[in-house]
Parts: structure tokens; C-alpha cells; sequence
């Protein structure tokens, strides 16, 4: 373990200073990290109060990394970049891919990994971010330190408050220490491509992910039509994989990526650096069961995690890409849309039941009583 530096220190001391100020002059605390998110969530532009900003960047580097025990503690301001960096030396990763989105300071911190909560390709089969978190440190509104879980899995008893970090947009505190379950990385791995109309890529992918296959990703684009399954774990199983979609007689122009190639795709995809997300129009994540038919919404889409999570690029009302996800069974986030400065924007998660509202609610004045923390980031009167 190692102990906070003098700048980290110095850190901690402004954290609580600032904290001690928004409680007795009712002033708002906004944490950064990159700002490789700033796009994500409502923005705190319409709050009628003052706001103090917060960076975690002084706050970076990894308290302990023990490869044998698959764990790592790692502070709130480390870049996401250099974590896994770290873990590839062990021949480790982050198996939930989290997304390192370009911002001004870089390609994400962890912070705002877990406060994002957003997961990558991988998901379908590793699980979300919140799978893989043990535990946080994190201070409250009162300028005190709680920790919350641990170091090893199923060591709670009762709730696993840290849980409720993750997602949270960092509207219950301030993270600080991360531990984090990480995995070893595939032996070997291939992409495969076929065409099939979206339909019958929902069907098969489905299908696929209930046979013994090595798949860690699917995803199909509405611009080529074609759907990507990405096979990776022991050279056996990959090889295996690969040449039964190679000899199925069902499936025509089947195309394969090397790993490099592969591996090129899927991080664009994570990192939407892919031509799909260049678009002006409004971006939006619609998560749904997984079998759902295609829905019935206007623009260009790529459906991930076997049809579980749908990215569409629409310009549609806000109120009718809800609704048809709502029928469908799921929710609709409008993930990214590039409006002026106080130019009026739709909500950008789904709007709660009356019950889970007042659940959200009493979590956020039990954890955060003053409102404090990034208000408004989550949902606008919270």
C-alpha cells in the first residue's frame, strides 16, 4: 500500500476545505477528472447557486496492485490509460472495457469510469462496471472519508453501498480509492463478420451466445449491414470457433479479422472514434431485452451486447424514441446531443416511476444531505 503524497495531501485538504464551503454557503461542488464525459448527463448550467469545481488529477496513481489476487487499488484521478497499462504488463485488463472517450485532459480517470458506470463491447459477457468494483473510499458532503466494501468478492454484509457509486454520475460523494476485480487477457482472439439484416442478427447472436462459443462481443451496423462476433479465450476454442462459422452452411460471405484488426474495431466501437458516432445528430443508448425485434425509430443504428444495448443516431422527438423504448421493455438515454449554450435539451436519462424517484431521493439526502455534489448531473432536481 502506499501512503498519499504531499500533492495528493494537499489534495484532500482542498477537497474538504471545498466541501466545508458548499455546506455553509450553499454553494455547489462540480468534480472533474479529463472531462472526457462532460458531454454525459444533464449539465449544472442552470444552477441557481454558486458552484466551486474540483479536479481529481493531483489525485492519481495505484495504492496496490496484486496480480495473483486478480485486484487493484487505484486512486480516483488515475487515468484510466495508465491503469490498464499497468495490469497489460501482468498480462491483465479491465474485462468490462470500460470506454476512454478523448477529453481535454486525456482518455478518462477512473473516477469518472465508476461514476459514469458505462461499460464497453465486452459486457455481454464480462459483465457491467459495477460487477467489478469491491470498494470505494469516498468523502461526503461533511468532509469525512467512509469506506465502503473491500478487496476480495462477497465480503459485505447487507448492502453494498459502493454499488451505488457507480452510475451515480458522482452526485454522492467524492471518490476517492477504487478497488477494482481485473482478469487475465484472452491467449488469442478473432473477429468474424457476416451479413444478416438486423433481424437475423438479433436472432442469431442470441443464439450464439447460448452455445458453448468463446464469444465476448457482437455487434451489427445499420451502414454495412453485417454482424461482427468477436471470439477470444484459449487457441483451441477460438480456432474451433472460427471454423465452424467458417464451414456453416447458413452463413455466406463469412469475413475474419486478425487479432490486430479485430482488436482495432472493437476499441473504435468502445471508444467511439468509429465513423458512427461522427455524426451532429443526437446520439442515443437504448438498453432493451436483448431479443427484441428491431424497433421502429428512424436513422442509423449499432446494436450491441446481442441486441441488449442499440445506439441510434435520430432526430426524432425525445418523448418518441422513449416511448417506443419503453414499450420494448427498456429505457432510452440521450447519450450525446450537441446543443448551443442554454439552448433547451431534453432530460438525458429516463424519467423515474414516482416510487424509484423517491428512492433516489432518499439515497441522496442520506449520503449527500446538503446536495453538495454535482446536483442536477443525474437528474435535474436532484
Amino acid at each position: 500500500m502506499t501512503t498519499p503524497s504531499s500533492d495528493q495531501q494537499d489534495f484532500l485538504l482542498r477537497a474538504r476545505e471545498l466541501t466545508h464551503r458548499a455546506n455553509s454557503l450553499g454553494s455547489a461542488l462540480v468534480i472533474e477528472g479529463h472531462g472526457s464525459k462532460d458531454f454525459y448527463g444533464n449539465h449544472p448550467d442552470s444552477l441557481n447557486r454558486p458552484v466551486d469545481r474540483l479536479s481529481t488529477l493531483a489525485y492519481s496513481g495505484v495504492v496496490s496492485y496484486d496480480p495473483t489476487e486478480l485486484v487493484a487499488v487505484v486512486r480516483s484521478g488515475t487515468p484510466i490509460e495508465t491503469l490498464e497499462e499497468t495490469l497489460a504488463q501482468e498480462g491483465q485488463m479491465l474485462a468490462f472495457d470500460p470506454p476512454r472517450l478523448k477529453g481535454l485532459g486525456g482518455r478518462g480517470t477512473v473516477g469518472g469510469m465508476v461514476a459514469s458506470g458505462l461499460s464497453g463491447p465486452r459486457r455481454i459477457s464480462a459483465g457491467a462496471c459495477r460487477d467489478f468494483v469491491l470498494g470505494l473510499t469516498v468523502m461526503g458532503s461533511d468532509g469525512e472519508c467512509m469506506r465502503f466494501g473491500g478487496t476480495v468478492m462477497k465480503n459485505v454484509a447487507g448492502y453494498d453501498v459502493s454499488r451505488l457509486h457507480v452510475g451515480a454520475m458522482g452526485s454522492l460523494g467524492l471518490i476517492l480509492d477504487v478497488s477494482l476485480k481485473v482478469l487475465p487477457r484472452p491467449a488469442a482472439q478473432v473477429t468474424v463478420s457476416v451479413p444478416l439484416d438486423a433481424q437475423q442478427a438479433i436472432e442469431r447472436a442470441n443464439e450464439w451466445m447460448a452455445q458453448p462459443l468463446p464469444i465476448v462481443a457482437t455487434s451489427w451496423e445499420s451502414g454495412d449491414g453485417r454482424i461482427r462476433i468477436w471470439f477470444a479465450g484459449a487457441r483451441a476454442a477460438v480456432d474451433s470457433a472460427l471454423s465452424r462459422f467458417q464451414k456453416d452452411p447458413e452463413l455466406t460471405q463469412v469475413q475474419s479479422l486478425d487479432s490486430a484488426a479485430g482488436e482495432s474495431y472493437w476499441n473504435a466501437l468502445r471508444d467511439q472514434t468509429h465513423a458512427f458516432f461522427q455524426s451532429a445528430k443526437p446520439l442515443w443508448r437504448i438498453s432493451v431485452p436483448t431479443r427484441t425485434p428491431p424497433l421502429p425509430l428512424q436513422g442509423d443504428t449499432v446494436v450491441e451486447w446481442a441486441g441488449g444495448q442499440r445506439w441510434l443516431r435520430s432526430d426524432e422527438p425525445a418523448e418518441h424514441i422513449r416511448s417506443v423504448a419503453q414499450r420494448a421493455g427498456g429505457h432510452a438515454t440521450l447519450y450525446r446531443c450537441r446543443t448551443q449554450p442554454h439552448e433547451p435539451r431534453a432530460e438525458a436519462f429516463s424519467e423515474l416511476s414516482s416510487g424509484l424517484m423517491a428512492v433516489q431521493r432518499r439515497i441522496k439526502n442520506e449520503l449527500d444531505p446538503g446536495a453538495v455534489f454535482n446536483p442536477g448531473r443525474l437528474y435535474r432536481d436532484l
